[in-house]
């Protein structure tokens, strides 16, 4: 059975180390290679005791419960796989990360993942596509998903099916429609495949699907988050809006219905209002382009109220002030 880090007083634990280190010296001069080796152990545990005894949290007693607090401590941080050994104190810790993921629910993402999102997506909070390395992780937000098990048994079911890897990743946002999916979730769906994030950019792009993101339509959302607002699929024309455009028309009307001000921050399961959609003012089917100035932000309940003539182009335009 493995050795667990004793953990105590970190400069107690530093006074030994410099200590064995110092005897260790002797070994070098005069013993044999397995004498020098033998007598590296001792340092080595007492290493992992120091690193582990970082961690001030008295109940984090585990690796796992000691990588989770320092995750905690440094949230939307691209942290590196040997930072995350030192606290744990074992060199298992990747298996003790995929259990914060999969079986408590932590949205932990590896690098690997994230390098897909950076390489499909723009301006995503700054992060250098150079440094997402495989043993890099990030914690994306600092809650805890308690249906995430739930969700990686449905992944599981689904990643085995005989179907293409779009039609994986869209069946699984139709059985989590509104909730945060990461994009380990959907990886992993994907077999690791790195097309992932492509796929989830055709589904949103060409195939209409209201897929949510930090970098597209939902600003309050972490990196590598995704969100399907509704299994309604856009009307065809719509499709054709580029994506640049639909995320400049978002931030002109910050994120928010320019009829009645709701935003995706107030939905409420009582409420119809579920997501935001862009309108044409001048009906695309009458020539109205695909244009910022053409374009509007309305919640689902508001943009169903224009078509049926309840708000008229004239109003419309008049909120925009053209």
């Amino acid at each position: 059975m493995a050795r667990r880090s004793q953990r105590k007083e970190a400069e107690q634990l530093r006074v030994e180390l410099v200590e064995l280190l110092s005897n260790f010296r002797v070994k070098l001069e005069s013993g044999t290679l397995r004498e020098q080796v033998l007598g590296l152990v001792p340092a080595n545990l007492k290493f992992r005791d120091l690193g582990s005894s970082l961690i001030k949290d008295e109940n984090a007693d585990s690796a796992r419960e000691r990588i989770l607090a320092y995750f905690r401590t440094y949230p939307k941080t691209l942290l590196a796989g040997t930072e995350l050994m030192i606290v744990a104190g074992i060199s298992e810790y990747p298996r003790r990360i995929r259990e914060l993921r999969v079986e408590f629910g932590w949205p932990i993402m590896s690098g690997k993942a994230l390098k897909s999102i950076v390489t499909e997506e723009e301006n995503l909070d700054g992060i250098e596509i150079n440094d997402l390395k495989p043993d890099t992780y990030m914690l994306l937000e600092d809650v805890q998903d308690r249906e995430a098990a739930f969700r990686w048994n449905t992944a599981n079911d689904i990643r085995k099916r005989k179907i293409s890897v779009k039609d994986k990743l869209l069946t699984y946002f139709k059985a989590n429609v509104g909730k945060h999916i990461t994009g380990e979730e959907l990886q992993y769906l994907a077999n690791d495949k790195s097309e992932w994030a492509r796929r989830v950019r055709e589904l949103r792009t060409e195939d209409g699907w209201p897929i949510l993101t930090k970098a597209s339509g939902s600003s309050e959302l972490p990196v590598g988050v995704y969100i399907l607002e509704s299994e309604l699929q856009a009307e065809v024309h719509d499709r054709k809006i580029p994506d640049m455009v639909r995320v400049q028309v978002l931030e002109r009307d910050s994120f928010t219905c320019r009829s009645c001000g709701w935003n995706t921050s107030k939905r409420q399961k009582v409420d119809k209002r579920s997501m935001l959609e862009l309108h044409h003012i001048t009906h695309h089917v009458k020539g109205g382009a695909n244009s910022v100035e053409n374009l509007i932000t309305l919640c689902n309940v508001c943009h169903d109220e224009v078509h049926r003539g309840g708000i008229n182009e004239g109003s419309l335009r008049k909120i925009l002030g053209s």
